[in-house]
């Protein structure tokens, strides 16, 4: 299977970045995900319920980033076990491009299934994977369009690398205290 597309988002590039690196963001903007936990750099456990034509499954995967260029594109990497539905695994490139004041997104992703849901047929596979980007977008596009002006952007282009490596174990920080986490267990970055 593969899901192309090109979408206009109501936000600069940097707060667009900012926004798809943001697992609460992602969470709240993806149909039926309950967790999103960053398990290591760039990889993150994800849990989410999803309907795929007749067969409705709760699936725990895992994302990796990589071909990491911030604030233009990266590589996801994905998989995911639906019990008895099946299973999902795949890539997706996401590029971003300045558009004026909004962002101009695409995206390529190419899956494959199996189990239950690869003997729905590809037309529904097809069907329903695009309605779930279709989702995310429209729900993605409003919560930046509501938040375009609450946000503070700083330019990746202005960080050094050591101040990127800051906003970074910020994150990882933040992340570990929403989901109560033992600190010690944070990756250590030299200063």
């Amino acid at each position: 299977m593969e899901l192309t597309g090109h979408q206009v988002i109501p936000a600069s590039l940097q707060r667009t970045w900012q926004a798809l690196n943001d697992p609460q963001t992602l969470k709240a903007c993806i149909t039926g995900c309950e967790s999103i936990e960053a398990t290591a750099p760039n990889t993150y456990a994800v849990t989410m319920t999803a309907k795929v034509g007749p067969i409705s499954a709760r699936f725990k995967g895992r994302l990796h980033l990589s071909d990491i260029q911030p604030p233009t594109s990266y590589k996801i990497l994905f998989e995911g076990q639906g019990g008895i539905a099946g299973f999902g695994k795949g890539t997706a490139t996401v590029q971003l491009s300045p558009q004026g004041t909004e962002t101009g997104l695409e995206y390529r992703a190419n899956a494959q299934v199996g189990g239950k849901i690869a003997q729905i047929g590809s037309r529904l596979v097809d069907a329903s994977a695009r309605k779930i980007a279709d989702d995310f977008f429209t729900a993605f596009n409003k919560r930046l369009s509501e938040d375009s002006g609450n946000a503070e952007e700083v330019p990746y282009a202005a960080l050094n690398p050591h101040e990127i490596e800051a906003e970074n174990r910020g994150w990882i920080r933040r992340l570990l205290d929403i989901f109560g986490r033992d600190r010690s267990r944070e990756p250590q970055v030299n200063k």
